[in-house]
């Protein structure tokens, strides 16, 4: 079995490294290079079989595998002006965005939606790095705003997934007053007494850690996750000194207490149901109904 895993196996990951990978039908990891056929990749919640490496994965397939069955209802959440500042780069801001939807198929960096999670009523918002590295522009601010006064009027919990690159920059200072705008709105679930739970997700930066993303009653990440506001490539070019091996990363922080713990993302929804319920004083969720009686035996 040796020869299979030492040369075979490398021999096949270096001729598919040499050539182009087809479209939507070869992933590679980017830990440790494995080239993953989409299917097992996606039924493993894109993580890699052969190193763990937990990577992007869409909010609408992680709603799929979060929600009971599958079942989640989307919620609409108001649109902001259209390129308020007029910003143009090398693209004009409309453009960018019509190539982000296209190439996502998704509205904007986030998606709200509310359903049943082992049985529990829960609002969930879910960002999309994929979608303009998950900035937080103004339809971030108005969805997270949205998630957080539907879940006190459902009086359920609230579940954030971030994943971002920091504020969106195409929005100026409209984007930075998210910042402020989410924090009250956060604010309205600790008056209400209601959990707010964030899981960070690889990478969770800038503005939206200085934000909604670490005011969670709860904060749990995936296993190396970035999370910091700045990177460490910056911070070395600043003190111009060689940061610790896994600085920034979910695990060092959790030794350092940032973080309450680390979970992958294939045990997330049992804990996110256990630590729901115990937040809201529920009696532990039921794992499944007893089988009903035979006809034959309520007979006898």
């Amino acid at each position: 079995m040796n020869w299979i895993a030492n040369y075979v196996r490398p021999r096949i990951n270096s001729l598919f490294s040499k050539r182009d990978v087809p479209e939507n039908l070869w992933t590679k990891c980017t830990e440790c290079g494995t080239m993953l056929f989409h299917r097992e990749l996606s039924q493993n919640a894109n993580v890699c079989p052969n190193c763990d490496h937990h990577m992007n994965i869409s909010p609408r397939d992680r709603l799929l595998k979060l929600f009971d069955n599958g079942k989640f209802t989307p919620i609409e959440i108001p649109k902001p002006i259209n390129d308020p500042l007029g910003f143009k780069d090398q693209k004009k801001y409309p453009d960018r965005m019509k190539s982000a939807q296209k190439k996502t198929e998704a509205d904007e960096a986030m998606l709200v939606a509310e359903g049943e999670i082992g049985r529990t009523k829960m609002i969930v918002a879910a960002q999309d790095f994929s979608f303009m590295g998950g900035s937080m522009g103004m339809y971030v601010g108005n969805a997270i705003i949205v998630a957080c006064k539907l879940a006190v009027e459902k009086k359920c919990p609230l579940i954030l997934f971030s994943a971002a690159g920091g504020a969106r920059m195409q929005e100026g200072i409209l984007s930075l007053m998210q910042m402020p705008r989410t924090t009250v709105a956060v604010q309205l679930l600790k008056e209400a007494n209601l959990p707010f739970i964030v899981v960070l997700t690889n990478p969770t930066t800038g503005g939206v850690t200085a934000s909604y993303a670490m005011l969670g009653d709860i904060q749990i990440a995936e296993p190396n996750a970035l999370i910091c506001f700045a990177g460490p490539r910056v911070i070395e070019q600043t003190i111009r000194e060689k940061l610790p091996d896994g600085f920034q990363k979910a695990e060092y922080l959790l030794d350092h207490g940032m973080l309450d713990r680390v979970v992958h993302r294939k045990n997330l929804k049992e804990e996110l149901v256990m630590l729901s319920r115990m937040l809201m004083g529920l009696t532990p969720a039921i794992k499944g109904d007893l089988p009903k009686p035979n006809s034959s035996e309520n007979n006898e």
